[in-house]
């Protein structure tokens, strides 16, 4: 398979796209249909396979092998049965931007739901329109016939008037699909070796975590019973200072962590700090083996996470609480990863109802199991080997995810042609 940029594009209404390629809308070679019933408390774990609305946005991503969700046969009898390359479009969401996510069926068993508009093509090949449908163009058009504002749904007629460009012949048509089908089996595979890889990273923890006089594996070279320790008998408390969004700034030239970024972009270790700021005023410096917490959250299991980190003068804001223990007895990755496997015990710290706040007065009181301070180190050597190479394969995920989206924007519009 070679693959050639031509020459010869002409300007049309969706852009350029190669000379010989048309210009059409979904009415003008398919008809629509519309998904009915299924509600959330009829879905099973097997039975009938079957498509709800939501999950065009949160499980399916432009072509649908296999479902999650099943029903019953007196279900399946209200409902609407689909066909082998049936377009599925989303019919309401949360914003114009997401509006009628869409993913082709290819298999003829299954049924879809309410608020699902169902596209049935009778001259496109499908698994291409399930690609083609979700490309920045189409996006963009079903952006503008969305109706709305609190929830945004769209219709057939909407859908209808989409103008999308299409390749002459049905064996281009595959060829494309065929390509970023491709590189969609690369990034399912690479997806599963990561599910397995954090699965024996959990297992691992468990294991080297629990003490051994407990049930947990021991590390080869150490004896002894690890000691229970209460974390206020080893550490001190403290808390960052200051920091809003409106000070985090690309190219600042501190380093720095906000307590948000704690529960959204850190694991128990952080590699690399993310943001930066200028600020130089009041501002509380990390030391390194601090652990940081957030203090404050929505909800309870933001705060359930810790994390250390191994950089001295790291600007740290407020809501961050700042847990400094002894080097020599406490290794601040070995407790990140106390806390995490005994996240229980943090949730029942936790206090407040709307927004829920965890203090060092409360982590005091916390409460595990640790052996010396070499085989701590050891523990969290291995892990952080697991974390290591789980790290480099998301890269590789994210490298893969960004190659698809540059070959669909040029391989959907013409600009390369497959031969």
């Amino acid at each position: 398979m070679e693959l050639k940029t031509k020459q010869g594009l002409i300007q049309t209404e969706v852009g350029l796209i190669p000379e010989d390629w048309l210009v059409s809308r979904f009415i003008d070679f398919g008809a629509f249909l519309k998904g009915k019933g299924i509600k959330k408390d009829e879905v099973l774990p097997d039975g009938k396979p079957c498509v709800r609305y939501g999950e065009l946005y949160t499980v399916y991503n432009n072509v649908i092998k296999n479902t999650v969700s099943f029903i019953n046969d007196d279900v399946a009898k209200e409902s609407v049965k689909l066909k082998y390359g049936d377009l599925l479009f989303a019919g309401s969401g949360e914003t114009r931007a997401e509006i009628g996510k869409s993913a082709v069926i290819l298999r003829d068993d299954t049924y879809a739901g309410g608020d699902i508009v169902v596209f049935r093509s009778n001259s496109v090949d499908f698994e291409f329109l399930g690609y083609l449908s979700n490309s920045n163009l189409i996006t963009k058009q079903k952006a503008v016939n969305g109706q709305g504002d609190a929830v945004v749904h769209i219709y057939a007629a909407g859908i209808s008037k989409i103008k999308v460009p299409l390749p002459p012949t049905i064996e281009e048509q595959k060829a494309i699909a065929t390509a970023l089908s491709n590189i969609d089996e690369l990034i399912t595979n690479l997806d599963k070796l990561i599910t397995k890889k954090k699965n024996i990273k959990k297992g691992a923890m468990q294991q080297l975590l629990t003490p051994p006089q407990k049930g947990g594996k021991r590390l080869p070279g150490f004896s002894g019973d690890w000691e229970e320790i209460k974390l206020g008998d080893i550490s001190e408390f403290l808390k960052g200072k200051g920091l809003p969004k409106s000070e985090l700034i690309e190219g600042g030239k501190s380093k720095c962590i906000h307590y948000g970024e704690l529960f959204t972009k850190y694991g128990e270790v952080i590699n690399e700090i993310k943001s930066r700021t200028n600020t130089n005023l009041n501002t509380f410096l990390s030391k390194s083996n601090d652990v940081l917490m957030p203090t404050s959250d929505v909800t309870p299991n933001g705060l359930a996470t810790g994390s250390v980190l191994y950089e001295d003068d790291i600007v740290l804001g407020g809501d961050v609480l700042v847990i400094r223990s002894d080097a020599a007895k406490l290794h601040g990755g070995f407790l990140a990863y106390q806390i995490s496997v005994n996240k229980p015990q943090i949730m029942s710290l936790i206090s407040g109802t709307t927004v829920y706040h965890l203090y060092g007065s409360d982590m005091a009181i916390f409460e595990f199991y640790a052996p010396k301070i070499d085989e701590q180190k050891e523990i969290i050597k291995i892990l952080e080997d697991m974390s290591r190479e789980i790290n480099s394969l998301e890269i590789k995920r994210m490298k893969l995810s960004n190659m698809k989206q540059g070959m669909m924007q040029e391989l959907l519009t013409g600009k390369t042609r497959i031969i």
